[in-house]
């Protein structure tokens, strides 16, 4: 957790508030189940004068274990939904600059039923031999969230063409090229990300083989710097073509608002050069 905080930005708070909703949501149930109904046990056992108190006792008791549970589980399905939200914002950040094999753990439910096992099997194998599972494991993860969130980019980058076509604004030529160009940018992003998802993959294939049978894994630690060095610099690039594609629609937002600005400046100049000549 503390190489968390320190690579990626994350605040110590911020974890905290994670392991706060995780026991919020677990807590809670438990407490409001057997809280009740221990108290009016304890009522029942020092304060009971008769059997029917007792039967009353316990009935309330029960009655308000019922309610509690109830409460507590509507309570806990939120807080699980809000923890839900916070884990997904904490891996969108960790993806954003490449995910490293320290933060495995953090995208388990990405991981292939085959990947959760080798990774399991592996713990009791060579260190070298897990750690360099984990590393191409990571660059297997980034390739994947890579291409998946380009594809959906390109979507958007035609969805934006579509648009300007549609709308035909003023300076709307110089907007298509630019996303021509955001369209080329991703393409090739994407295209480099399905070729490292590919080398991810057969890399641990032939992980998995070297630990079956025992052998060294020196021979490959040049690929795996390759691979690692390309999962930190593809989500980058991704973020600087997406930054650019937004920043070309907020333009093409306010380009009407720019060219009604103008006409409105134009006008007030013409009217002064006519006043100036008429005195």
């Amino acid at each position: 957790m503390s190489d968390l905080v320190r690579t990626r930005g994350i605040t110590k708070a911020e974890l905290a508030r994670g392991r706060n909703l995780k026991l919020v949501g677990i807590g809670t149930p438990i407490l409001l189940t057997t809280v009740p109904f221990v108290l009016f046990f304890v009522i029942t056992v020092l304060f009971s004068t008769s059997p029917a108190f007792a039967i009353s006792s316990l009935f309330i008791g029960l009655v308000l274990s019922v309610i509690g549970l109830v409460i507590g589980l509507g309570t806990s399905a939120f807080t699980f939904y809000r923890h839900q939200e916070w884990s997904k914002q904490i891996r969108e950040r960790i993806a954003a600059n490449g995910i490293g094999a320290g933060e495995i753990d953090w995208f388990r439910k990405e991981l292939k039923p085959s990947e959760k096992r080798a990774l399991k099997a592996l713990k009791a194998a060579d260190p070298l031999i897990e750690d360099a599972y984990r590393e191409t494991l990571a660059s297997r993860l980034t390739a994947t969230r890579i291409v998946k969130s380009s594809r959906k980019e390109l979507q958007a980058v035609k969805r934006r063409e579509q648009k300007l076509k549609s709308l035909k604004p003023e300076n709307g030529k110089r907007f298509l090229e630019e996303l021509a160009v955001d369209n080329e940018k991703i393409g090739s992003i994407q295209n480099e990300a399905k070729q490292m998802l590919t080398e991810a993959e057969s890399r641990l294939e032939m992980i998995e083989a070297a630990a079956a049978r025992g052998g060294s894994f020196a021979d490959t630690e040049v690929a795996l710097k390759k691979l690692a060095a390309r999962a930190s610099q593809l989500p980058l690039a991704l973020e600087a073509a997406r930054a650019h594609a937004d920043a070309i629609v907020e333009l093409e937002n306010s380009s009407p608002d720019l060219l009604a600005d103008g006409d409105i400046e134009e006008s007030e100049s013409n009217r002064d050069s006519r006043s100036e000549r008429m005195n």
